[in-house]
């Protein structure tokens, strides 16, 4: 064999090569932002549960506590504003609105004893207590899997084929602004 002969046959490993990694880490790619979109998908479903038991519980504490119209309003607006966000940031960004109001309405109930005692709305509590706790473990795989997703497009050789596919970087599900703070309630 020639020198060219070898050169040429070079050239069509090295090119083998790199056609062999786009093929692995665009393949790579596609199995995580999938995961993302599943993730994110599975944190709809439970902000669509929790949408759905928010006006029984709404009405529930409306027989006892009529003259809390500022409270029980401002939850059916935030949970249209979660019900109407147009994508992901909007949603995230409406979801902490609803999960604050969400805390104002359940303290009502503790000026209330009659409607603290209620089954009723002692299993709507308990519901909507274990659809938040969904929520908040849908939120941390979300962010794992947003994690591993953007790290895969920043880390070598996803960093070459990323920006080429079509790849972007997601947003992580952030707490919201004040979260760490706890709400004081006055009645």
């Amino acid at each position: 064999m020639d020198v060219l002969g070898i050169a040429v046959l070079f050239v069509a490993v090295i090119a083998a090569i790199v056609i062999v990694a786009a093929i692995v880490t665009y393949n790579n790619l596609v199995k995580l932002r999938s995961r993302v979109d599943n993730a994110w998908s599975q944190i709809d479903v439970q902000m669509q549960r929790r949408l759905d038991l928010i006006p029984n519980l709404v009405e529930a504490v409306k027989g006892y506590a009529s003259h809390e119209a500022r409270t029980l309003q401002g939850v059916t607006a935030a949970r249209a504003a979660v019900a109407g966000a147009a994508n992901i940031h909007d949603k995230m960004a409406a979801d902490a609105a609803l999960t604050g109001t969400l805390k104002g309405l359940l303290a009502i109930s503790e000026a209330y004893p009659d409607l603290k005692a209620s089954a009723g709305f002692q299993q709507l509590q308990s519901d909507l207590s274990a659809t938040e706790d969904k929520i908040g473990y849908m939120r941390q795989s979300y962010n794992d899997t947003v994690m591993k997703y953007n790290t895969a497009i920043q880390a070598f050789p996803g960093v070459l084929f990323a920006g080429l596919f079509g790849f972007k970087e997601r947003e992580s599900f952030d707490a919201s602004l004040g979260a760490e703070v706890t709400p004081v309630v006055q009645f």
